[in-house]
């Protein structure tokens, strides 16, 4: 499914002159220099062709032949190569001897019956040229392992791009020549006959730890124990040269980088890429950008916002047509492609694959959004992925570092979100450790923890029947939620009775042991916080009166005998409520100096009526 969709969007991009994406058997390659040639083969002149980006000059990216898999063979390109292939020189080559002839080799058979002039002045080239002519001022030392193409003089095309040069090419893509035999078989992507491919193109640009420079595999067989009935390398997984050429030449655009790529984001260890399939250039670009924005969103840009929220809030809605009122090109229908890859070795794993309509993600993603929500809001704009993953991180003075987090929880959470099912069993507990080790009780992190006990009670996962409360409910009955509500209130009273005297609250000493064993820690807090409130009536009667108050209502919502364990969910209602109560404080300040004000007074007029 995944190489079959990839060769069809090849096809697809192709036939609409996709710029930047090669023919079958061609492909971008980084070429420095080009040697023009005059008819009688003698050299012109060398010329630098690179472009200059700031102050350093780079290799200019040109269409030319598809070089073969090196690995420790001798397999020279066709019409353009390296210094140690083409003029036989290097700086690093052990064998540019063997090289040399290789590559004269493979031309002077290839090209012999040509009557094409200017392929006929390279064979002269290739029989004048000795590596002991590589001599400034044509030649500099800077040039060595560099590659070349060649040029007619008096001719803007390379010479790999004249007609009988294509012609040669395609005779040896389809097995004639030097190149390698190819053997015939049934397609699994296409289903027809032809020659299949033993080893694919390298796919580049995944990034990640142990990933390799020179590219890595989906499809891979390289030793005897991967072989059956006398199967080798690509016969065990038959695919067309000509198919493996598409997707892995797809691949490879999808991956490339540059600020005009917008279907490639990094999250965590996984690269992934996304393609639309619409009927024309235009529709399939505009679901690309919504879809971007949707999984990606770490634009601070006011109006991207905007534009996020109100697709969310249409469809959480239920408005018709929520994504045409927003672009007239975007189609529901639109059929949409999510590929997740991470380095393995040599090989590639694939982290995550989803395949449904732009209808359905953006769904999906409202379901997430609105499993996620909590008040007060946390965030500008819902978090990606990865800001979600980063929130599972050691945080360190508020701040987190992404070699941290969990490589396969990334992806695993990545899935969730796109397919519609539960978030990873693991993402729950790794979010409570977190904070029971240091303390930090982020909104994001209790928005994890929402999020997943109200999707895990969506699908009836759990047997839980009280609704997860999206912000602070007084009337919920749950022992972690009240629980959580009571610890934050008891640390209100701490800090209104020290001020800033205190060097660690309760929260840093006890949050871990009290949302986890409450029946061990409560009682104690409890007696602690009765010292506090003592001076609290001395200092602010009336606060004394408020937060006594509190606590009683709290208290009196609960069983006689705490419990002596939460549950792991329990424990996630226990970081929802505190965080829904301590907000509580901040969002209702002047409310609750009115209250403390009117407490104040009525004990003030006890006392004088006393």
């Amino acid at each position: 499914m995944i190489l079959q969709s990839l060769y069809a969007n090849y096809q697809r991009l192709l036939s609409r002159q996709e710029p930047g994406l090669s023919a079958f058997g061609y492909s971008p390659e980084k070429i420095s220099y080009e040697i023009v040639l005059a008819l009688d083969g003698a050299v012109v002149g060398v010329n630098n062709i690179r472009v200059t980006s700031g102050k350093k000059s780079v290799p200019r990216i040109l269409e030319v032949p598809q070089p073969p898999k090196r690995a420790s063979g001798i397999k020279p390109c066709f019409m353009w190569d390296k210094t140690s292939y083409v003029l036989g020189v290097s700086a690093t080559s052990q064998r540019v001897d063997k090289e040399h002839e290789a590559f004269k080799a493979l031309h002077r058979q290839c090209l012999s019956d040509q009557t094409d002039p200017g392929l006929r002045a390279f064979l002269a080239f290739l029989d004048a040229w000795t590596p002991e002519r590589f001599q400034p001022p044509q030649f500099k030392g800077e040039m060595r392992d560099t590659n070349f193409v060649f040029r007619l003089d008096g001719e803007k095309a390379y010479l790999h791009e004249h007609a009988a040069a294509q012609k040669v090419w395609a005779r040896l893509l389809g097995g004639d020549g030097e190149k390698e035999k190819s053997f015939e078989g049934l397609c699994l992507i296409t289903g027809e006959r032809g020659p299949l491919a033993r080893l694919h193109p390298p796919i580049k640009g995944v990034k990640g730890k142990g990933a390799q420079s020179s590219g890595a595999s989906i499809v891979s067989f390289n030793l005897d124990a991967f072989g059956s009935y006398g199967k080798h390398q690509g016969e065990n997984a038959p695919i067309s040269e000509q198919a493996a050429f598409a997707y892995t030449t797809l691949l490879n655009h999808l991956l490339r980088h540059g600020e005009d790529n917008r279907q490639r984001l990094q999250i965590g260890d996984a690269t992934v890429v996304f393609w639309a399939e619409a009927e024309d250039a235009q529709q399939a670009q505009a679901a690309e950008s919504l879809f971007q924005l949707l999984i990606d969103h770490r634009s601070d840009d006011a109006q991207e916002a905007e534009k996020l929220h109100r697709v969310l809030d249409d469809v959480a809605q239920g408005r018709p047509r929520p994504l045409a009122s927003l672009d007239p090109k975007l189609d529901e229908g639109t059929r949409m492609f999510v590929l997740g890859l991470a380095p393995n070795v040599s090989r590639l794993s694939i982290r995550f694959w989803q395949a449904d309509t732009l209808e359905v993600f953006v769904e999906r993603m409202a379901e997430h959004e609105r499993d996620l929500r909590i008040e007060p809001v946390p965030w500008k704009i819902p978090p990606s992925a990865w800001r979600l993953a980063l929130a599972t991180a050691p945080s360190r003075e508020g701040r987190a570092k992404s070699d941290d987090v969990a490589p396969q929880l990334v992806g695993e959470l990545m899935r969730a979100v796109l397919s519609g099912a539960h978030y990873p069993r693991s993402l729950l507990s790794n979010v409570l450790m977190r904070m029971r080790s240091d303390g930090d009780i982020s909104g994001v992190r209790v928005a994890l923890c929402k999020g997943v006990l109200a999707r895990d009670q969506r699908l009836g996962v759990n047997d839980q029947q009280e609704e997860i409360p999206v912000g602070l409910d007084e009337t919920s009955l749950n022992p972690g939620y009240r629980l959580g509500r009571l610890f934050a209130v008891l640390e209100n009273v701490q800090r209104s009775a020290l001020g800033g005297q205190v060097n660690a609250t309760i929260r840093d000493r006890y949050y871990g042991a009290a949302s986890a064993t409450p029946a061990a820690v409560f009682p104690v807090l409890l007696r602690n916080t009765q010292n506090h409130l003592g001076r609290l009536r001395k200092d602010k009667p009336g606060l004394a009166v408020y937060l006594e108050r509190q606590i009683g209502q709290i208290v009196d919502g609960l069983s006689d005998h705490l419990p002596r364990s939460l549950r792991i969910e329990d424990q996630g209602r226990f970081a929802i409520g505190y965080y829904h109560q301590s907000q509580a404080r901040f969002a209702g300040k002047d409310a609750d100096e009115a209250d403390a004000n009117r407490s104040e007074s009525d004990v003030n007029a006890n006392q004088e009526a006393a």
